[in-house]
């Protein structure tokens, strides 16, 4: 296996590469899948995790880098600041190194350049999967990823052994309060440190009308990580060709929507503009434990929706989860600027604003 030195990965002109092609840049990267067929090819693989940060960090904790002999990558820790150097020790670890932990901050002369003096922190864990002792672990995250559970993976940072927990487990204190929040950290657990990563749903976007409007927020979706389904139930309106292989779904949203689970990390837009069809939509949505809830049409529109929701049941605090109109107020007019607006309210619900 050829080595891989500093002047090898050039942070300016990085490649995205997995397994010989280049992913589109249009879709987030999903760490888990890529890592497994990796994994199924017979590689040994490096896994690179953000485990903490303090200031400005331009990743999250729970952020991956996934590097594979040394000659090919994917995902970030950094937002390509330091992923240089975190690429080098991950070969090393990939031939045969110990697992470790990096720490990087205004000291740190690639940090310095990239522009972390200005607060920012960052520690990555960076340990070896290899084929033979790690694939039913991934193959386990992947699986969850696609059944929509909660899982909690459990490293010691020292010795880099991980223990997985599913939802139900008999677990540690700090384990149960991770599958609550959902929010990775380091912890302590009977004196050691540990970092707790909780793998948690895709952000989802269910859509329900398949609309000029649908078919803009499909396609922005993938880009800031979130899955999407739209549903329809006119046929000539959901077909698949015009959202060109998104999941597309036709029945109307009170047969379908039972059956996609309603949890914390969905989103829900109904866009169809037509009454039957969106409140049928709203009706399961406001009671449902979604993120987000989002219909099409105009203030007075609104009103007159309102009175049909109460009308049919749900109660005043169900009805005001309905945001409409839609979308942040960015003056949007065109389908894909009302399709941005949409997403932008939405990434503002899950994350918040860090304007205080």
């Amino acid at each position: 296996m050829r080595r891989l030195t500093g002047d090898d990965v050039d942070t300016s002109t990085m490649q995205s590469i997995a397994s010989g092609q280049e992913m589109s840049s249009q879709e987030a990267i999903d760490i888990p899948k890529l890592a497994q067929g990796w994994l199924a090819a017979g590689r040994t693989i490096a896994l690179a995790t953000v485990v903490e940060t303090w200031g400005s960090s331009p990743v999250p904790v729970g952020g991956q880098m996934v590097v594979a002999d040394g000659e090919a990558f994917q995902g970030s820790v950094s937002g390509g600041c330091i992923e240089n150097e975190v690429i080098l020790n991950a070969v090393e670890v990939i031939d045969g190194g110990p697992p470790r932990l990096l720490k990087f901050g205004v000291s740190h002369e690639t940090a310095w350049a990239a522009g972390l003096p200005c607060g920012g922190r960052i520690a990555v864990f960076v340990e070896q999967l290899s084929p033979e002792s790690d694939a039913a672990f991934i193959a386990r995250i992947v699986a969850a990823q696609k059944a929509r559970e909660v899982l909690v993976v459990l490293r010691q940072l020292d010795s880099g052994e991980r223990t997985l927990f599913e939802a139900g487990d008999s677990a540690p204190e700090p384990v149960r309060e991770c599958f609550k929040s959902g929010h990775s950290e380091i912890v302590e657990i009977e004196g050691a440190r540990v970092f707790l990563q909780a793998i948690v749903p895709r952000p989802r976007i269910i859509i329900v009308g398949a609309t000029h409007i649908a078919q803009a927020l499909a396609a922005l979706a993938p880009v800031v990580g979130m899955d999407t389904v739209v549903i329809d139930p006119r046929e000539a309106y959901a077909s698949s060709p015009r959202f060109h292989g998104r999941k597309v779904i036709i029945g109307w949203p009170q047969d379908v929507m039972p059956g996609l689970g309603l949890d914390t990390y969905s989103a829900i837009v109904a866009l169809s503009h037509v009454a039957d069809i969106d409140d049928e939509t709203l009706k399961l949505a406001t009671p449902s434990p979604c993120r987000y809830v989002g219909a099409l049409g105009s203030t007075r529109n609104h009103a007159k929706r309102r009175e049909r929701l109460a009308a049919a049941g749900l109660s005043q605090q169900q009805i005001d989860r309905v945001r409409s109109p839609v979308g942040l107020d960015l003056g949007a007019r065109t389908p894909e600027e009302i399709a941005l607006s949409i997403l932008a309210e939405i990434v503002l619900t899950y994350r918040g604003s860090r304007r205080k």
